[in-house]
């Protein structure tokens, strides 16, 4: 993890310094192959002075009692910090994953998990007899059912459950308690799922959008400053998490919805008559999808399913406009608007053409308006 994530991950739990977390939480535990064996040697004989009184005691050296010294206020010191709440010490669990719910405010889809996506993870957790990096967990009260809800460690949790229903019965779920408001809870969540790549952009697009309106208002600015990102850059998550689920559907899976190429089809969604002729072509693509599922197919990938979408109702003249197409139906030349004032013309990228062939659709459209008796005024 970075430095600045560490540092933002301390600012969300509170915690202080690994050493001085240590030097509090942790005893003095010598390990006993550490003790140094010194020979016995017999105490000397006593000597009487001559008017028959006991020598003086010999003073310690200085350099001991300074050791000692130093050891007794460094644990008083260390003591002192705990009681009075400077640092605390962490608590780790071992829970029954059935009482622990998993909060819905993370943005992983907990539904959506499987055998598969976990095996990695699973088999990590047998090979080392245990899971070994806990999960942060906190408190919840009103819930017969649980007792605890998981911020971060969905995987783990998941994981846990499916071992104790397949062979690993006494398998428990490890946790760290922490106390956190909804909105800390969302900022730690969000730190961890950044680093994992099977948190798809439209699950975090989602997740920020919800977290908008519940913690910060629907204030942006806030809201990137907060979670220290590109407010253009959250802008654009916000835009695709408005992406209906009948569009989604067009894809093989969710996972496969990515912020650049979606970002373009969000903002197409704007436009209404694009949007209708979008929302058609979803509907095939999600039949077709459906169909090589069942035939155990290769799905279409989501580069193809992108093109499609952004292609349609653009090779055929919608509400007035005139559209010419290029190479494989891909649009070449449109006509925005005609008036008085003029004329609008669109040249299309990726239509295919040379640079005669789309003069020649650009002389095409002209015709045609002049045939409707739109054409220029001369």
């Amino acid at each position: 993890m970075a430095r600045k994530q560490k540092d933002y991950l301390a600012d969300i739990l509170g915690n202080e310094d690994e050493t001085d977390r240590s030097e509090a939480a942790e005893p003095d535990r010598t390990p006993p192959e550490a003790v140094t064996h010194r020979p016995f040697y017999p105490p000397p004989r006593a000597t009487v002075q001559l008017d028959g009184s006991a020598p003086p005691a010999p003073s310690p050296s200085p350099a001991s009692a300074r050791s000692r010294g130093t050891t007794l206020l460094g644990r008083q010191s260390a003591l002192a910090r705990v009681a009075s709440g400077e640092v605390r010490q962490v608590t780790q669990l071992l829970l029954d994953p059935a009482r622990v719910r998993v909060w819905p405010g993370n943005a992983r889809s907990y539904e959506h998990l499987t055998e598969e996506s976990c095996r990695e993870l699973i088999d990590s957790i047998i090979a080392e007899g245990g899971q070994k990096v806990p999960a942060i967990v906190r408190r919840i009260e009103s819930d017969p059912d649980h007792e605890y809800e998981v911020i971060a460690g969905t995987r783990r949790h998941w994981s846990i459950r499916w071992l104790r229903a397949h062979s690993y019965p006494d398998m428990k779920f490890v946790a760290q308690v922490v106390d956190l408001d909804d909105e800390a809870a969302f900022r730690l969540a969000d730190l961890e799922n950044r680093a994992r790549k099977d948190v798809s952009d439209l699950e975090r697009a989602r997740n920020y959008a919800a977290a908008l309106k519940t913690h910060y208002d629907n204030h942006l600015t806030r809201m990137a400053e907060r979670l220290k990102l590109s407010k253009s850059w959250l802008s654009k998550m916000l835009k695709v998490a408005k992406l209906p689920d009948a569009v989604i559907a067009a894809f093989a899976s969710p996972a496969e919805v990515q912020l650049k190429p979606a970002y373009p089809l969000a903002q197409a969604m704007d436009d209404r008559m694009r949007a209708t002729a979008i929302r058609k072509e979803a509907s095939v693509l999600a039949r077709e999808q459906e169909e090589l599922r069942k035939a155990r197919k290769n799905t279409l990938p989501s580069s193809e399913v992108v093109a499609r979408l952004l292609g349609a109702g653009q090779d055929r003249e919608q509400s007035g406009k005139l559209v010419l197409t290029g190479a494989q139906d891909r649009p070449a030349v449109s006509v925005n608007a005609a008036n008085r004032q003029g004329v609008t013309l669109r040249l299309h990228a990726g239509h295919g053409l040379d640079e005669d062939e789309l003069i020649d659709l650009v002389r095409e459209a002209l015709s045609s308006l002049e045939a409707e008796g739109r054409g220029l005024q001369r």
